[in-house]
C-alpha cells in the first residue's frame, strides 16, 4: 500500500505529545479530515477512540504504542515510517451496532468496536431475559451483568470475563456473563456473527442496568438490541509481522 497523504494524532499524554512532534518534524504530514492514512499515537484506548472519530470515512488506521498493552498497536519508532506503512497488512473491521431503549421510551443506537455490556447500576444484581433472533433462550439471567463481544474484542473485557477469545475471520460473536449466579453453570455462548442479540430488563425499576457500548454508556435501560454492523468498515494497519490474528492466536497460548 502506498500513501501520500499523512496525519498524526495523539493522545493527551505527554509521551504521546512528544511522539507526535518528532514525527511531524520528520514527515510530511496533513489534517485528518485530509489524509488517506492516520497514525495514531497512543494506548489501546486512543486507538479505539481514533476508530471512532473516522467510522465513516474508513481511512485505514496505523497506531504506535505509547500507552501500555498495545494489542491494536505497533511498536513506536521514529525511523522508516513510509516503509512500515506500504508493508503494513491490513485488516477490515465491521463493528456491533447496539439499540438501547431506556424507561423513559427513549432509543439510543451507538457502535463497539470491542464490546456491548449490560451492568448492574446498584448493590442488587441484574435481571435479564436473553433472546436470539427473536428466540428466548434464557428466561432469567441473574447476574452483575452480560456482554456481546466481536473477535477483536473478545481479548478485552469479554476474556476478563472469562469469555472465549475467537479467531478474527471466525465469523462469531462471544455472548458471554459477567459474574452469573444463575443460571449457575451457564458460562456463556458463541454465536455466528449475523446473529441478534435482545437482552430484556426484568425489574428495570427496582435493578436498573446500564447498557455500555465501547464509551458510550445509556443508563437505566429496559431493552438492548445487539448485532454486527456490516455497512461500516474499519481498517487498521498493523506490521506484517505481528498482525491482529496473530494477535489473538498468541493470546491464547499466554499462560
Amino acid at each position: 500500500m502506498r500513501f501520500e497523504r499523512i496525519a498524526f494524532v495523539a493522545s493527551r499524554s505527554p509521551g504521546s505529545g512528544e511522539a507526535k512532534a518528532a514525527l511531524e518534524a520528520r514527515y510530511d504530514h496533513c489534517e485528518p479530515d485530509d489524509a488517506d492514512v492516520i497514525v495514531a499515537l497512543g494506548g489501546d484506548g486512543f486507538m479505539l477512540e481514533s476508530l471512532h472519530r473516522n467510522m465513516q470515512r474508513a481511512v485505514p488506521i496505523y497506531g504506535m504504542n505509547r500507552g501500555t498493552v498495545g494489542f491494536l498497536l505497533n511498536s513506536y519508532d521514529e525511523e522508516g515510517l513510509i516503509e512500515r506503512l506500504e508493508r503494513a497488512a491490513a485488516a477490515t473491521l465491521h463493528p456491533l451496532q447496539m439499540t438501547a431503549v431506556t424507561d423513559s421510551g427513549s432509543a439510543q443506537t451507538a457502535n463497539a468496536i470491542n464490546e456491548v455490556s449490560l451492568l448492574r447500576q446498584t448493590r442488587q444484581a441484574a435481571n435479564l431475559k436473553v433472546l436470539i433472533d427473536g428466540r428466548e433462550r434464557i428466561e432469567k439471567l441473574i447476574c452483575d451483568g452480560c456482554l456481546v463481544a466481536t473477535p477483536a474484542g473478545s481479548t478485552a473485557y469479554n476474556l476478563s470475563a472469562h469469555g472465549p477469545i475467537l479467531p478474527i475471520g471466525s465469523a462469531a460473536l462471544a455472548l458471554t456473563p459477567i459474574s452469573a449466579f444463575r443460571p449457575r453453570r451457564w458460562r456463556g455462548a458463541v454465536l455466528p456473527l449475523h446473529a441478534k442479540v435482545t437482552f430484556e430488563v426484568l425489574d428495570h425499576f427496582k435493578r436498573p442496568v446500564s447498557a455500555v457500548a465501547d464509551a458510550t454508556e445509556v443508563r437505566n435501560v429496559v431493552e438492548v438490541h445487539v448485532q454486527e454492523d456490516p455497512d461500516t468498515d474499519l481498517i487498521i494497519l498493523f506490521d506484517p509481522e505481528h498482525g491482529l490474528e496473530e494477535r489473538i492466536l498468541q493470546e491464547q497460548f499466554i499462560p
